[in-house]
């Protein structure tokens, strides 16, 4: 069977018009109105990505993130009221892969699922064989979607992985934080750029020793990132 699209929305109005819009996109949809059955849906369904309403009856949308992502690491996208720039900070730091504020566009939401799908798609990352940095202690495989720490896995969300393989695909590169989201992220919207900074902070707490003193990803202050680990011969 055909993988769904998973709403979490106890709106009845606002998930009957998702679910038109994106069945009329060609997607399969699950809908759920409580965390607790969008948490059950989601072990059983495998869905390809989930849209989440953070405000819920019973248990908290940052709750059914962090379930969600446990199962296999499911692209998330929120629905939230909350529109300030530190409430999307905080969303993306939570693991989100995108944030759509109410009211909101159902053919944007449309547009950025179909963004989303595609950029955390694992068979079509690129066809790069796995690179070593540092005499082996970091290893980036795009094949299978997958670093390395010392032959150890370290787990990144989807949109980590992509933000990580861009910048090591050009060490030595200073890339602007807007030039990172259109480059990892494929498109651009108000608010991504800092969101960029928590995938940076995530990234390093991860694969660096001393995340204050990174071996791999520099802050250039005033513009953005570059990657200075040294590519293995």
């Amino acid at each position: 069977m055909i993988r769904p699209i998973l709403i979490v929305e106890d709106d009845k109005k606002i998930a009957r018009i998702v679910k038109i819009y994106l069945e009329e996109a060609g997607y399969r949809v699950v809908h759920a109105a409580t965390g607790k059955d969008a948490i059950a849906a989601a072990a059983k369904e495998k869905p390809l990505l989930v849209v989440l309403d953070l405000m819920l009856p019973d248990i908290g949308g940052e709750q059914v993130i962090q379930e969600v992502k446990a199962l296999d690491d499911i692209p998330v996208i929120m629905l939230t009221a909350k529109s300030s720039e530190d409430d999307r900070v905080a969303g993306f730091a939570l693991g989100a892969d995108d944030y759509l504020v109410k009211p909101f566009s159902p053919r944007e939401l449309v547009v950025r699922v179909r963004a989303v799908l595609k950029r955390t798609n694992r068979d079509d990352l690129c066809d790069a064989e796995a690179v070593c940095f540092e005499k082996g202690l970091l290893t980036l495989d795009g094949h299978r979607y997958e670093v390395k720490k010392k032959g150890v896995l370290i787990e990144l969300t989807p949109t980590e992985f992509k933000v990580l393989f861009v910048l090591a695909s050009s060490p030595g590169k200073v890339l602007s934080r807007d030039k990172l989201v259109e480059k990892a992220l494929g498109y651009q919207f108000e608010g991504y750029e800092r969101s960029i900074d928590a995938h940076i902070k995530n990234i390093r707490q991860k694969i660096e020793a001393d995340p204050k003193n990174p071996q791999f990803i520099l802050t250039v202050y005033g513009v953005g990132y570059k990657f200075i680990g040294r590519r293995d011969d």
